[in-house]
């Protein structure tokens, strides 16, 4: 069976790339209806929080993620990494350092002053003596000496490290205990059955150390895919300005889950030239050695073009529903469907789309002075004025193809253009010269209501 994991720590909120990170995971998962797992690395107390940790789960909801079993923390499993240090100790495979931060620093500037790597010299490695009063020690796992290090990444092909360029008898477990963050990673994706381990290439200078992990304890090594990173249109480190951001900030600026996991899945991936990816067909054609070995670049302009995608073509209850998850009811409006294929082609955010539908549900409370400025005159308010009183005349009109007719006859009879009416209506309707047809807005409003908002901005320009 294929199990992945997404594993982050929870010192902050899960940003894009971690969210990308932990998509395709689950889609290689799922494409072989394997297990994709949560993990929350939190052994660093002082930097973790719990609130984060709960953040991540928050966002893995919005976007409709389903980790299977428990979510497991790294804080609740000292004991099976105390465990697993003491075994190496007992093997020989790992040895107590007694070297103090002291000792540390004045061989490593000897080391710099001599144009070599800074690295552990490896002097307590077959220690027999009487350890020194006074000092807490360290435990380091022994590495190898010399040789390489290689295995085949599933995006970059293989990989060879040089043992003597990058490795040294580095820390498992700290003078107080706490176990290091390569130790306690390998031994996690080992009992935890990982088979295919999915991460950022930042974590690649880490996979020989926990390979050496590995191979002490006899685990098997999973398949390992690093994934290159997401970079800002110029070609730099995304930042929160570029978008790297709080996942749930990306709601809260009204995009779809949907659209949001669609625009990360191509950010190194492709599957011919399709743009559009519903979540069964990315986890049917995902395939993670399809990635690009190059850096992707981030694109907001490509990801509103796919977010105005999904708002013109999701069924009505799914924008309801992410409507009210932003704290907007349209449920119980009775023009609820003829509201949204009013505004679809218009709006690329739900935030912009509810900017616009309280102009329509509701009265205008002030309006434009720059669209007043221009549309409204002495000509203009007299035809606005005489629209109404035929309108009133009329009597009850229900639908945007009779507001039409009616306008239309209005207009013959008066021998005018629509222009000139269409922004005075407009405006008196949502407070500015910009909605959706008119027609559409009257019959969303309503004739009752169109009346009263009519008269009310006449009053307003009198």
């Amino acid at each position: 069976m294929r199990v992945t994991r997404f594993a982050p720590s929870p010192t902050g909120y899960l940003h894009i790339g971690g969210l990308r990170t932990a998509l395709y995971s689950y889609l290689w998962a799922k494409k072989a209806n394997g297990k994709f797992l949560l993990r929350i690395e939190d052994t660093d107390q002082k930097r973790n929080s719990r609130e984060a940790a709960e953040a991540i789960e928050e966002a893995f909801r919005w976007c409709g993620f389903e980790h299977d079993g428990e979510v497991i923390y790294q804080s609740k499993r000292f004991d099976i990494y105390k465990k697993y240090i003491q075994q190496l100790l007992d093997e020989g495979k790992a040895y107590y350092c007694y070297m103090t931060l002291e000792e540390l620093d004045e061989m490593r500037k000897a080391q710099q002053a001599k144009g070599e790597r800074p690295r552990y010299d490896g002097r307590y490695r077959d220690f027999c003596g009487e350890a020194p009063e006074g000092v807490e020690p360290v435990v380091r796992i022994k590495a190898p000496t010399s040789g390489v290090i290689e295995f085949v990444d599933g995006i970059k092909g293989e990989m060879k490290f040089n043992v003597e360029d990058m490795l040294d008898d580095f820390i498992i477990a700290r003078s107080d205990g706490t176990p290091t963050y390569n130790f306690v990673v390998a031994i996690d994706d080992a009992l935890m059955g990982l088979t295919d381990v999915i991460r950022g290439d930042d974590h690649l200078s880490n996979t020989p150390k926990q390979i050496v992990v590995y191979e002490a304890l006899g685990f098997e090594i999973p398949k390992f895919y690093h994934v290159p990173m997401i970079l800002n249109p110029s070609g730099k480190k995304l930042s929160k300005r570029d978008g790297a951001m709080d996942v749930m900030e990306y709601k809260r600026m009204g995009y779809f889950p949907e659209a949001l996991l669609n625009f990360l899945v191509r950010l190194g991936w492709s599957y011919g030239d399709q743009e559009i990816f519903t979540l069964k067909e990315m986890i049917e054609l995902f395939d993670p050695s399809d990635i690009n070995k190059a850096p992707s670049a981030y694109n907001p302009e490509k990801l509103l073009w796919i977010n105005a995608y999904y708002m013109k073509t999701l069924p009505y209850e799914r924008i309801i529903e992410a409507l009210k998850d932003l704290g907007f009811e349209l449920s119980d409006h009775p023009k609820r469907e003829l509201l949204i294929d009013a505004l679809r082609e218009r709006a690329k955010t739900l935030v912009e789309f509810i900017e616009m539908a309280n102009k329509i549900i509701h009265k205008p409370e002030s309006y434009d002075p720059k669209a007043v400025d221009k549309f409204i005159n002495e000509e203009s308010k007299a035809l606005l004025a005489e629209y109404l009183k035929s309108l009133k005349a009329h009597g009850e009109i229900g639908d945007a193809e009779s507001f039409e007719a009616f306008i239309k006859s209005f207009l013959d009879s008066h021998g005018v253009k629509l222009k000139i009416l269409a922004q005075p209506l407009r405006i008196s309707m949502v407070g500015s010269s910009v909605s959706p047809s008119i027609y559409d807005t009257m019959e969303i409003i309503g004739y009752g209501e169109l009346v009263e908002r009519i008269e009310k901005f006449l009053k307003h320009i009198a």
